[in-house]
């Protein structure tokens, strides 16, 4: 089905999404107390900053943590599996419909844990925010467009002329 999507959602869902998964996955499991120490918020008592590069985490913090790394985990791998092996076009929509679900409870989540005034200090975000905020805007926003038709059709993503010569042969 990733072949029948039109061009930026098929990026977007196929190759951007999954490695930014893994991206946020990668860290929380291996390096749980750096993932933790970006956070913009601390949670008192959970995660003590050490300095600036070390944190001490307590055993339920660090088990958290690495929890919800491997459940970014999971979802790049349910992306790829559902993107990559269904030929069904209901499927995949229904599965970016949940995505589109979670993506408002990410940022809701998010927004309360920093407070309103932090959660929309734009200047003031760090890395780790740009991704639990606006990257996660971003997707909202691309799975709204494409659930509104903006980028055109299923099945009608452009071919290049290399494929287009290719057929007609």
């Amino acid at each position: 089905m990733a072949s029948q999507l039109p061009t930026i959602p098929w990026f977007v869902f196929t190759v951007f999404e999954p490695i930014s998964l893994l991206a946020g996955a990668i860290p929380a499991i291996l390096a749980p107390g750096w993932f933790a120490s970006q956070q913009t918020f601390q949670l008192t008592g959970s995660i003590v900053p050490k300095s600036q590069n070390e944190t001490v985490m307590s055993g339920p913090a660090l088990m958290v943590t690495r929890q919800l790394g491997n459940t970014y985990g999971v979802a790049a791998l349910v992306a790829l599996a559902v993107l990559y092996t269904t030929s069904e076009v209901k499927v995949v929509r229904n599965y970016l419909i949940a995505l589109w679900i979670c993506d408002i409870g990410h940022v809701v989540i998010t927004v309360l844990g920093l407070g309103y005034e932090r959660g929309v200090a734009v200047g003031d975000w760090n890395a780790m925010t740009w991704g639990n905020i606006g990257a996660t805007l971003f997707l909202f926003l691309t799975r709204s467009a494409y659930f509104l038709g903006l980028f055109g059709e299923d099945g009608k993503r452009p071919t290049s002329q290399y494929n287009k010569d290719k057929k007609s042969q």
